[in-house]
């Protein structure tokens, strides 16, 4: 699993409603003709999706990585992509324990986890994750509680003591700064608004492959 994942994490896109301009579908479905290999839903925020609505949009937004054999990966909401059978889960420090979410989504589903020190990555290696979400690696204002940037100190220092985990960074990443954490040792880069918030979905995910693809 470990090889297949490190290359469905190259161009990893996160996003719900709150994130775009456009119809999320849309952007969804540019996006991956542009080059995204994996997708996060992650429905948060003022104006956020809830019940009925934010479900409908799920299922919409799976279907579209369905038909183009994409991993569809939800943010946090366990019962939610249980409930709609996703690809995995993506879950934070202040979320349930790596533990009990592996217990729950079984052996098979990706389980995401987003670390900030080794410590952590450690904990959440022996815990069950499958991949190490890593950042802010530059100043980012997607989320209003992130913590400040760090740069690829971390990845390095994972690559160093040898981690073979999967390893994404994600935080204030573009198409111009994006080859910063493949050379300090990640697998691929993590984007919300490079690509919800550009003019073209579709180039901006044309770009970021394209700048990464001769260091992968």
């Amino acid at each position: 699993m470990t090889t297949m994942l490190k290359e469905a994490l190259r161009v990893y896109f996160i996003m719900g409603s709150t994130n775009c301009r456009r119809e999320p579908a849309e952007v969804l479905a540019e996006a991956i003709t542009g080059g995204v290999t994996m997708f996060q839903f992650r429905e948060k925020g003022e104006g956020a999706l809830l019940g009925a609505e934010k479900y409908a949009l799920a299922k919409e937004l799976q279907n579209i990585c369905r038909k183009q054999q994409i991993p569809f990966l939800v943010n946090d909401d366990i019962e939610l992509a249980l409930e709609i059978d996703a690809d995995g889960v993506h879950i934070g420090q202040e979320d349930e324990s790596v533990k009990s979410v592996r217990a729950k989504i079984g052996a098979d589903k990706i389980l995401g986890v987003s670390v900030h020190t080794m410590e952590e990555a450690n904990a959440a290696k022996a815990e069950g994750a499958d991949y190490f979400g890593i950042g802010p690696i530059f100043p980012t204002k997607t989320k209003a509680d992130a913590k400040p940037s760090r740069g690829t100190t971390l990845i390095e220092k994972l690559k160093r003591a040898g981690v073979e985990m999967p390893i994404v960074g994600i935080g204030g990443i573009t198409s111009e700064n994006a080859q910063t954490v493949i050379k300090a040792g990640g697998d691929g880069v993590s984007v919300i608004t490079a690509i919800s918030q550009a003019n073209s979905p579709l180039e901006a995910a044309k770009a970021l492959t394209k700048n990464i693809r001769p260091l992968l």
